[in-house]
């Protein structure tokens, strides 16, 4: 498996497991989620096409991600 195709199982399985809770994770957990998919901040946002800045600002809680 490419290291792209893992990197959309990672954000298919993080979206996955957001789809079955009520709403999305709090932050913490959403930056405790990325590291143990292994993935980094740059990967995330190049997956989702958003800025790096935007995911630094969900994990602090500052901002909350938008439906596409």
């Amino acid at each position: 498996m490419s290291q792209q195709d893992e990197l959309f199982a990672s954000v298919d399985a993080l979206l996955e497991q957001v789809a079955a809770q009520d709403g999305l994770p709090e932050p913490e957990e959403r930056k405790r989620l990325r590291k143990a998919a292994g993935l980094s901040q740059e990967q995330v946002a190049r997956a989702l096409d958003v800025r790096r800045e935007a995911v630094t600002a969900w994990e602090a809680g500052r901002t909350e991600p938008r439906a596409p």
